[in-house]
């Protein structure tokens, strides 16, 4: 059993088998989603946020990911390398802009307003 995982704003789509992780599922999507420690739920740097009507695509938060997520997990926020498929339904990621790509491209939009005569 397979569910199928779209990641915005990507828009790219995989087949994942059900126990399989987002991260390794944007792996296979070749979706980069940043992270620091190997999918062990430190870094906090693989968070994606899901659509509500997706959750039941996803086990349910562990412990430890409620915990490390805080208040982001109210707002659909979960981590990566701990959200497993269930295959129950489709689900949706959208992943988070890079930080540093955030910064060079809010750099460059101003140089462009400034430029313009």
């Amino acid at each position: 059993m397979s569910a199928e995982i779209t990641f915005l704003p990507d828009g790219k789509s995989v087949q994942a088998k059900v126990g399989m992780t987002l991260l390794e599922a944007s792996r296979r999507s070749k979706v980069h989603i940043r992270t620091r420690c190997g999918g062990k739920a430190a870094c906090l740097m693989c968070k994606v946020q899901v659509a509500p009507e997706a959750a039941e695509g996803l086990q349910p938060m562990n412990t430890n990911e409620r915990l490390k997520l805080g208040s982001l997990a109210e707002e659909g926020f979960r981590l990566a390398c701990q959200a497993k498929v269930t295959g129950k339904s489709p689900v949706t990621a959208t992943v988070p802009e890079d930080p540093l790509k955030s910064a060079i491209r809010r750099q460059l939009e101003r140089q462009q307003e400034e430029d313009w005569p």
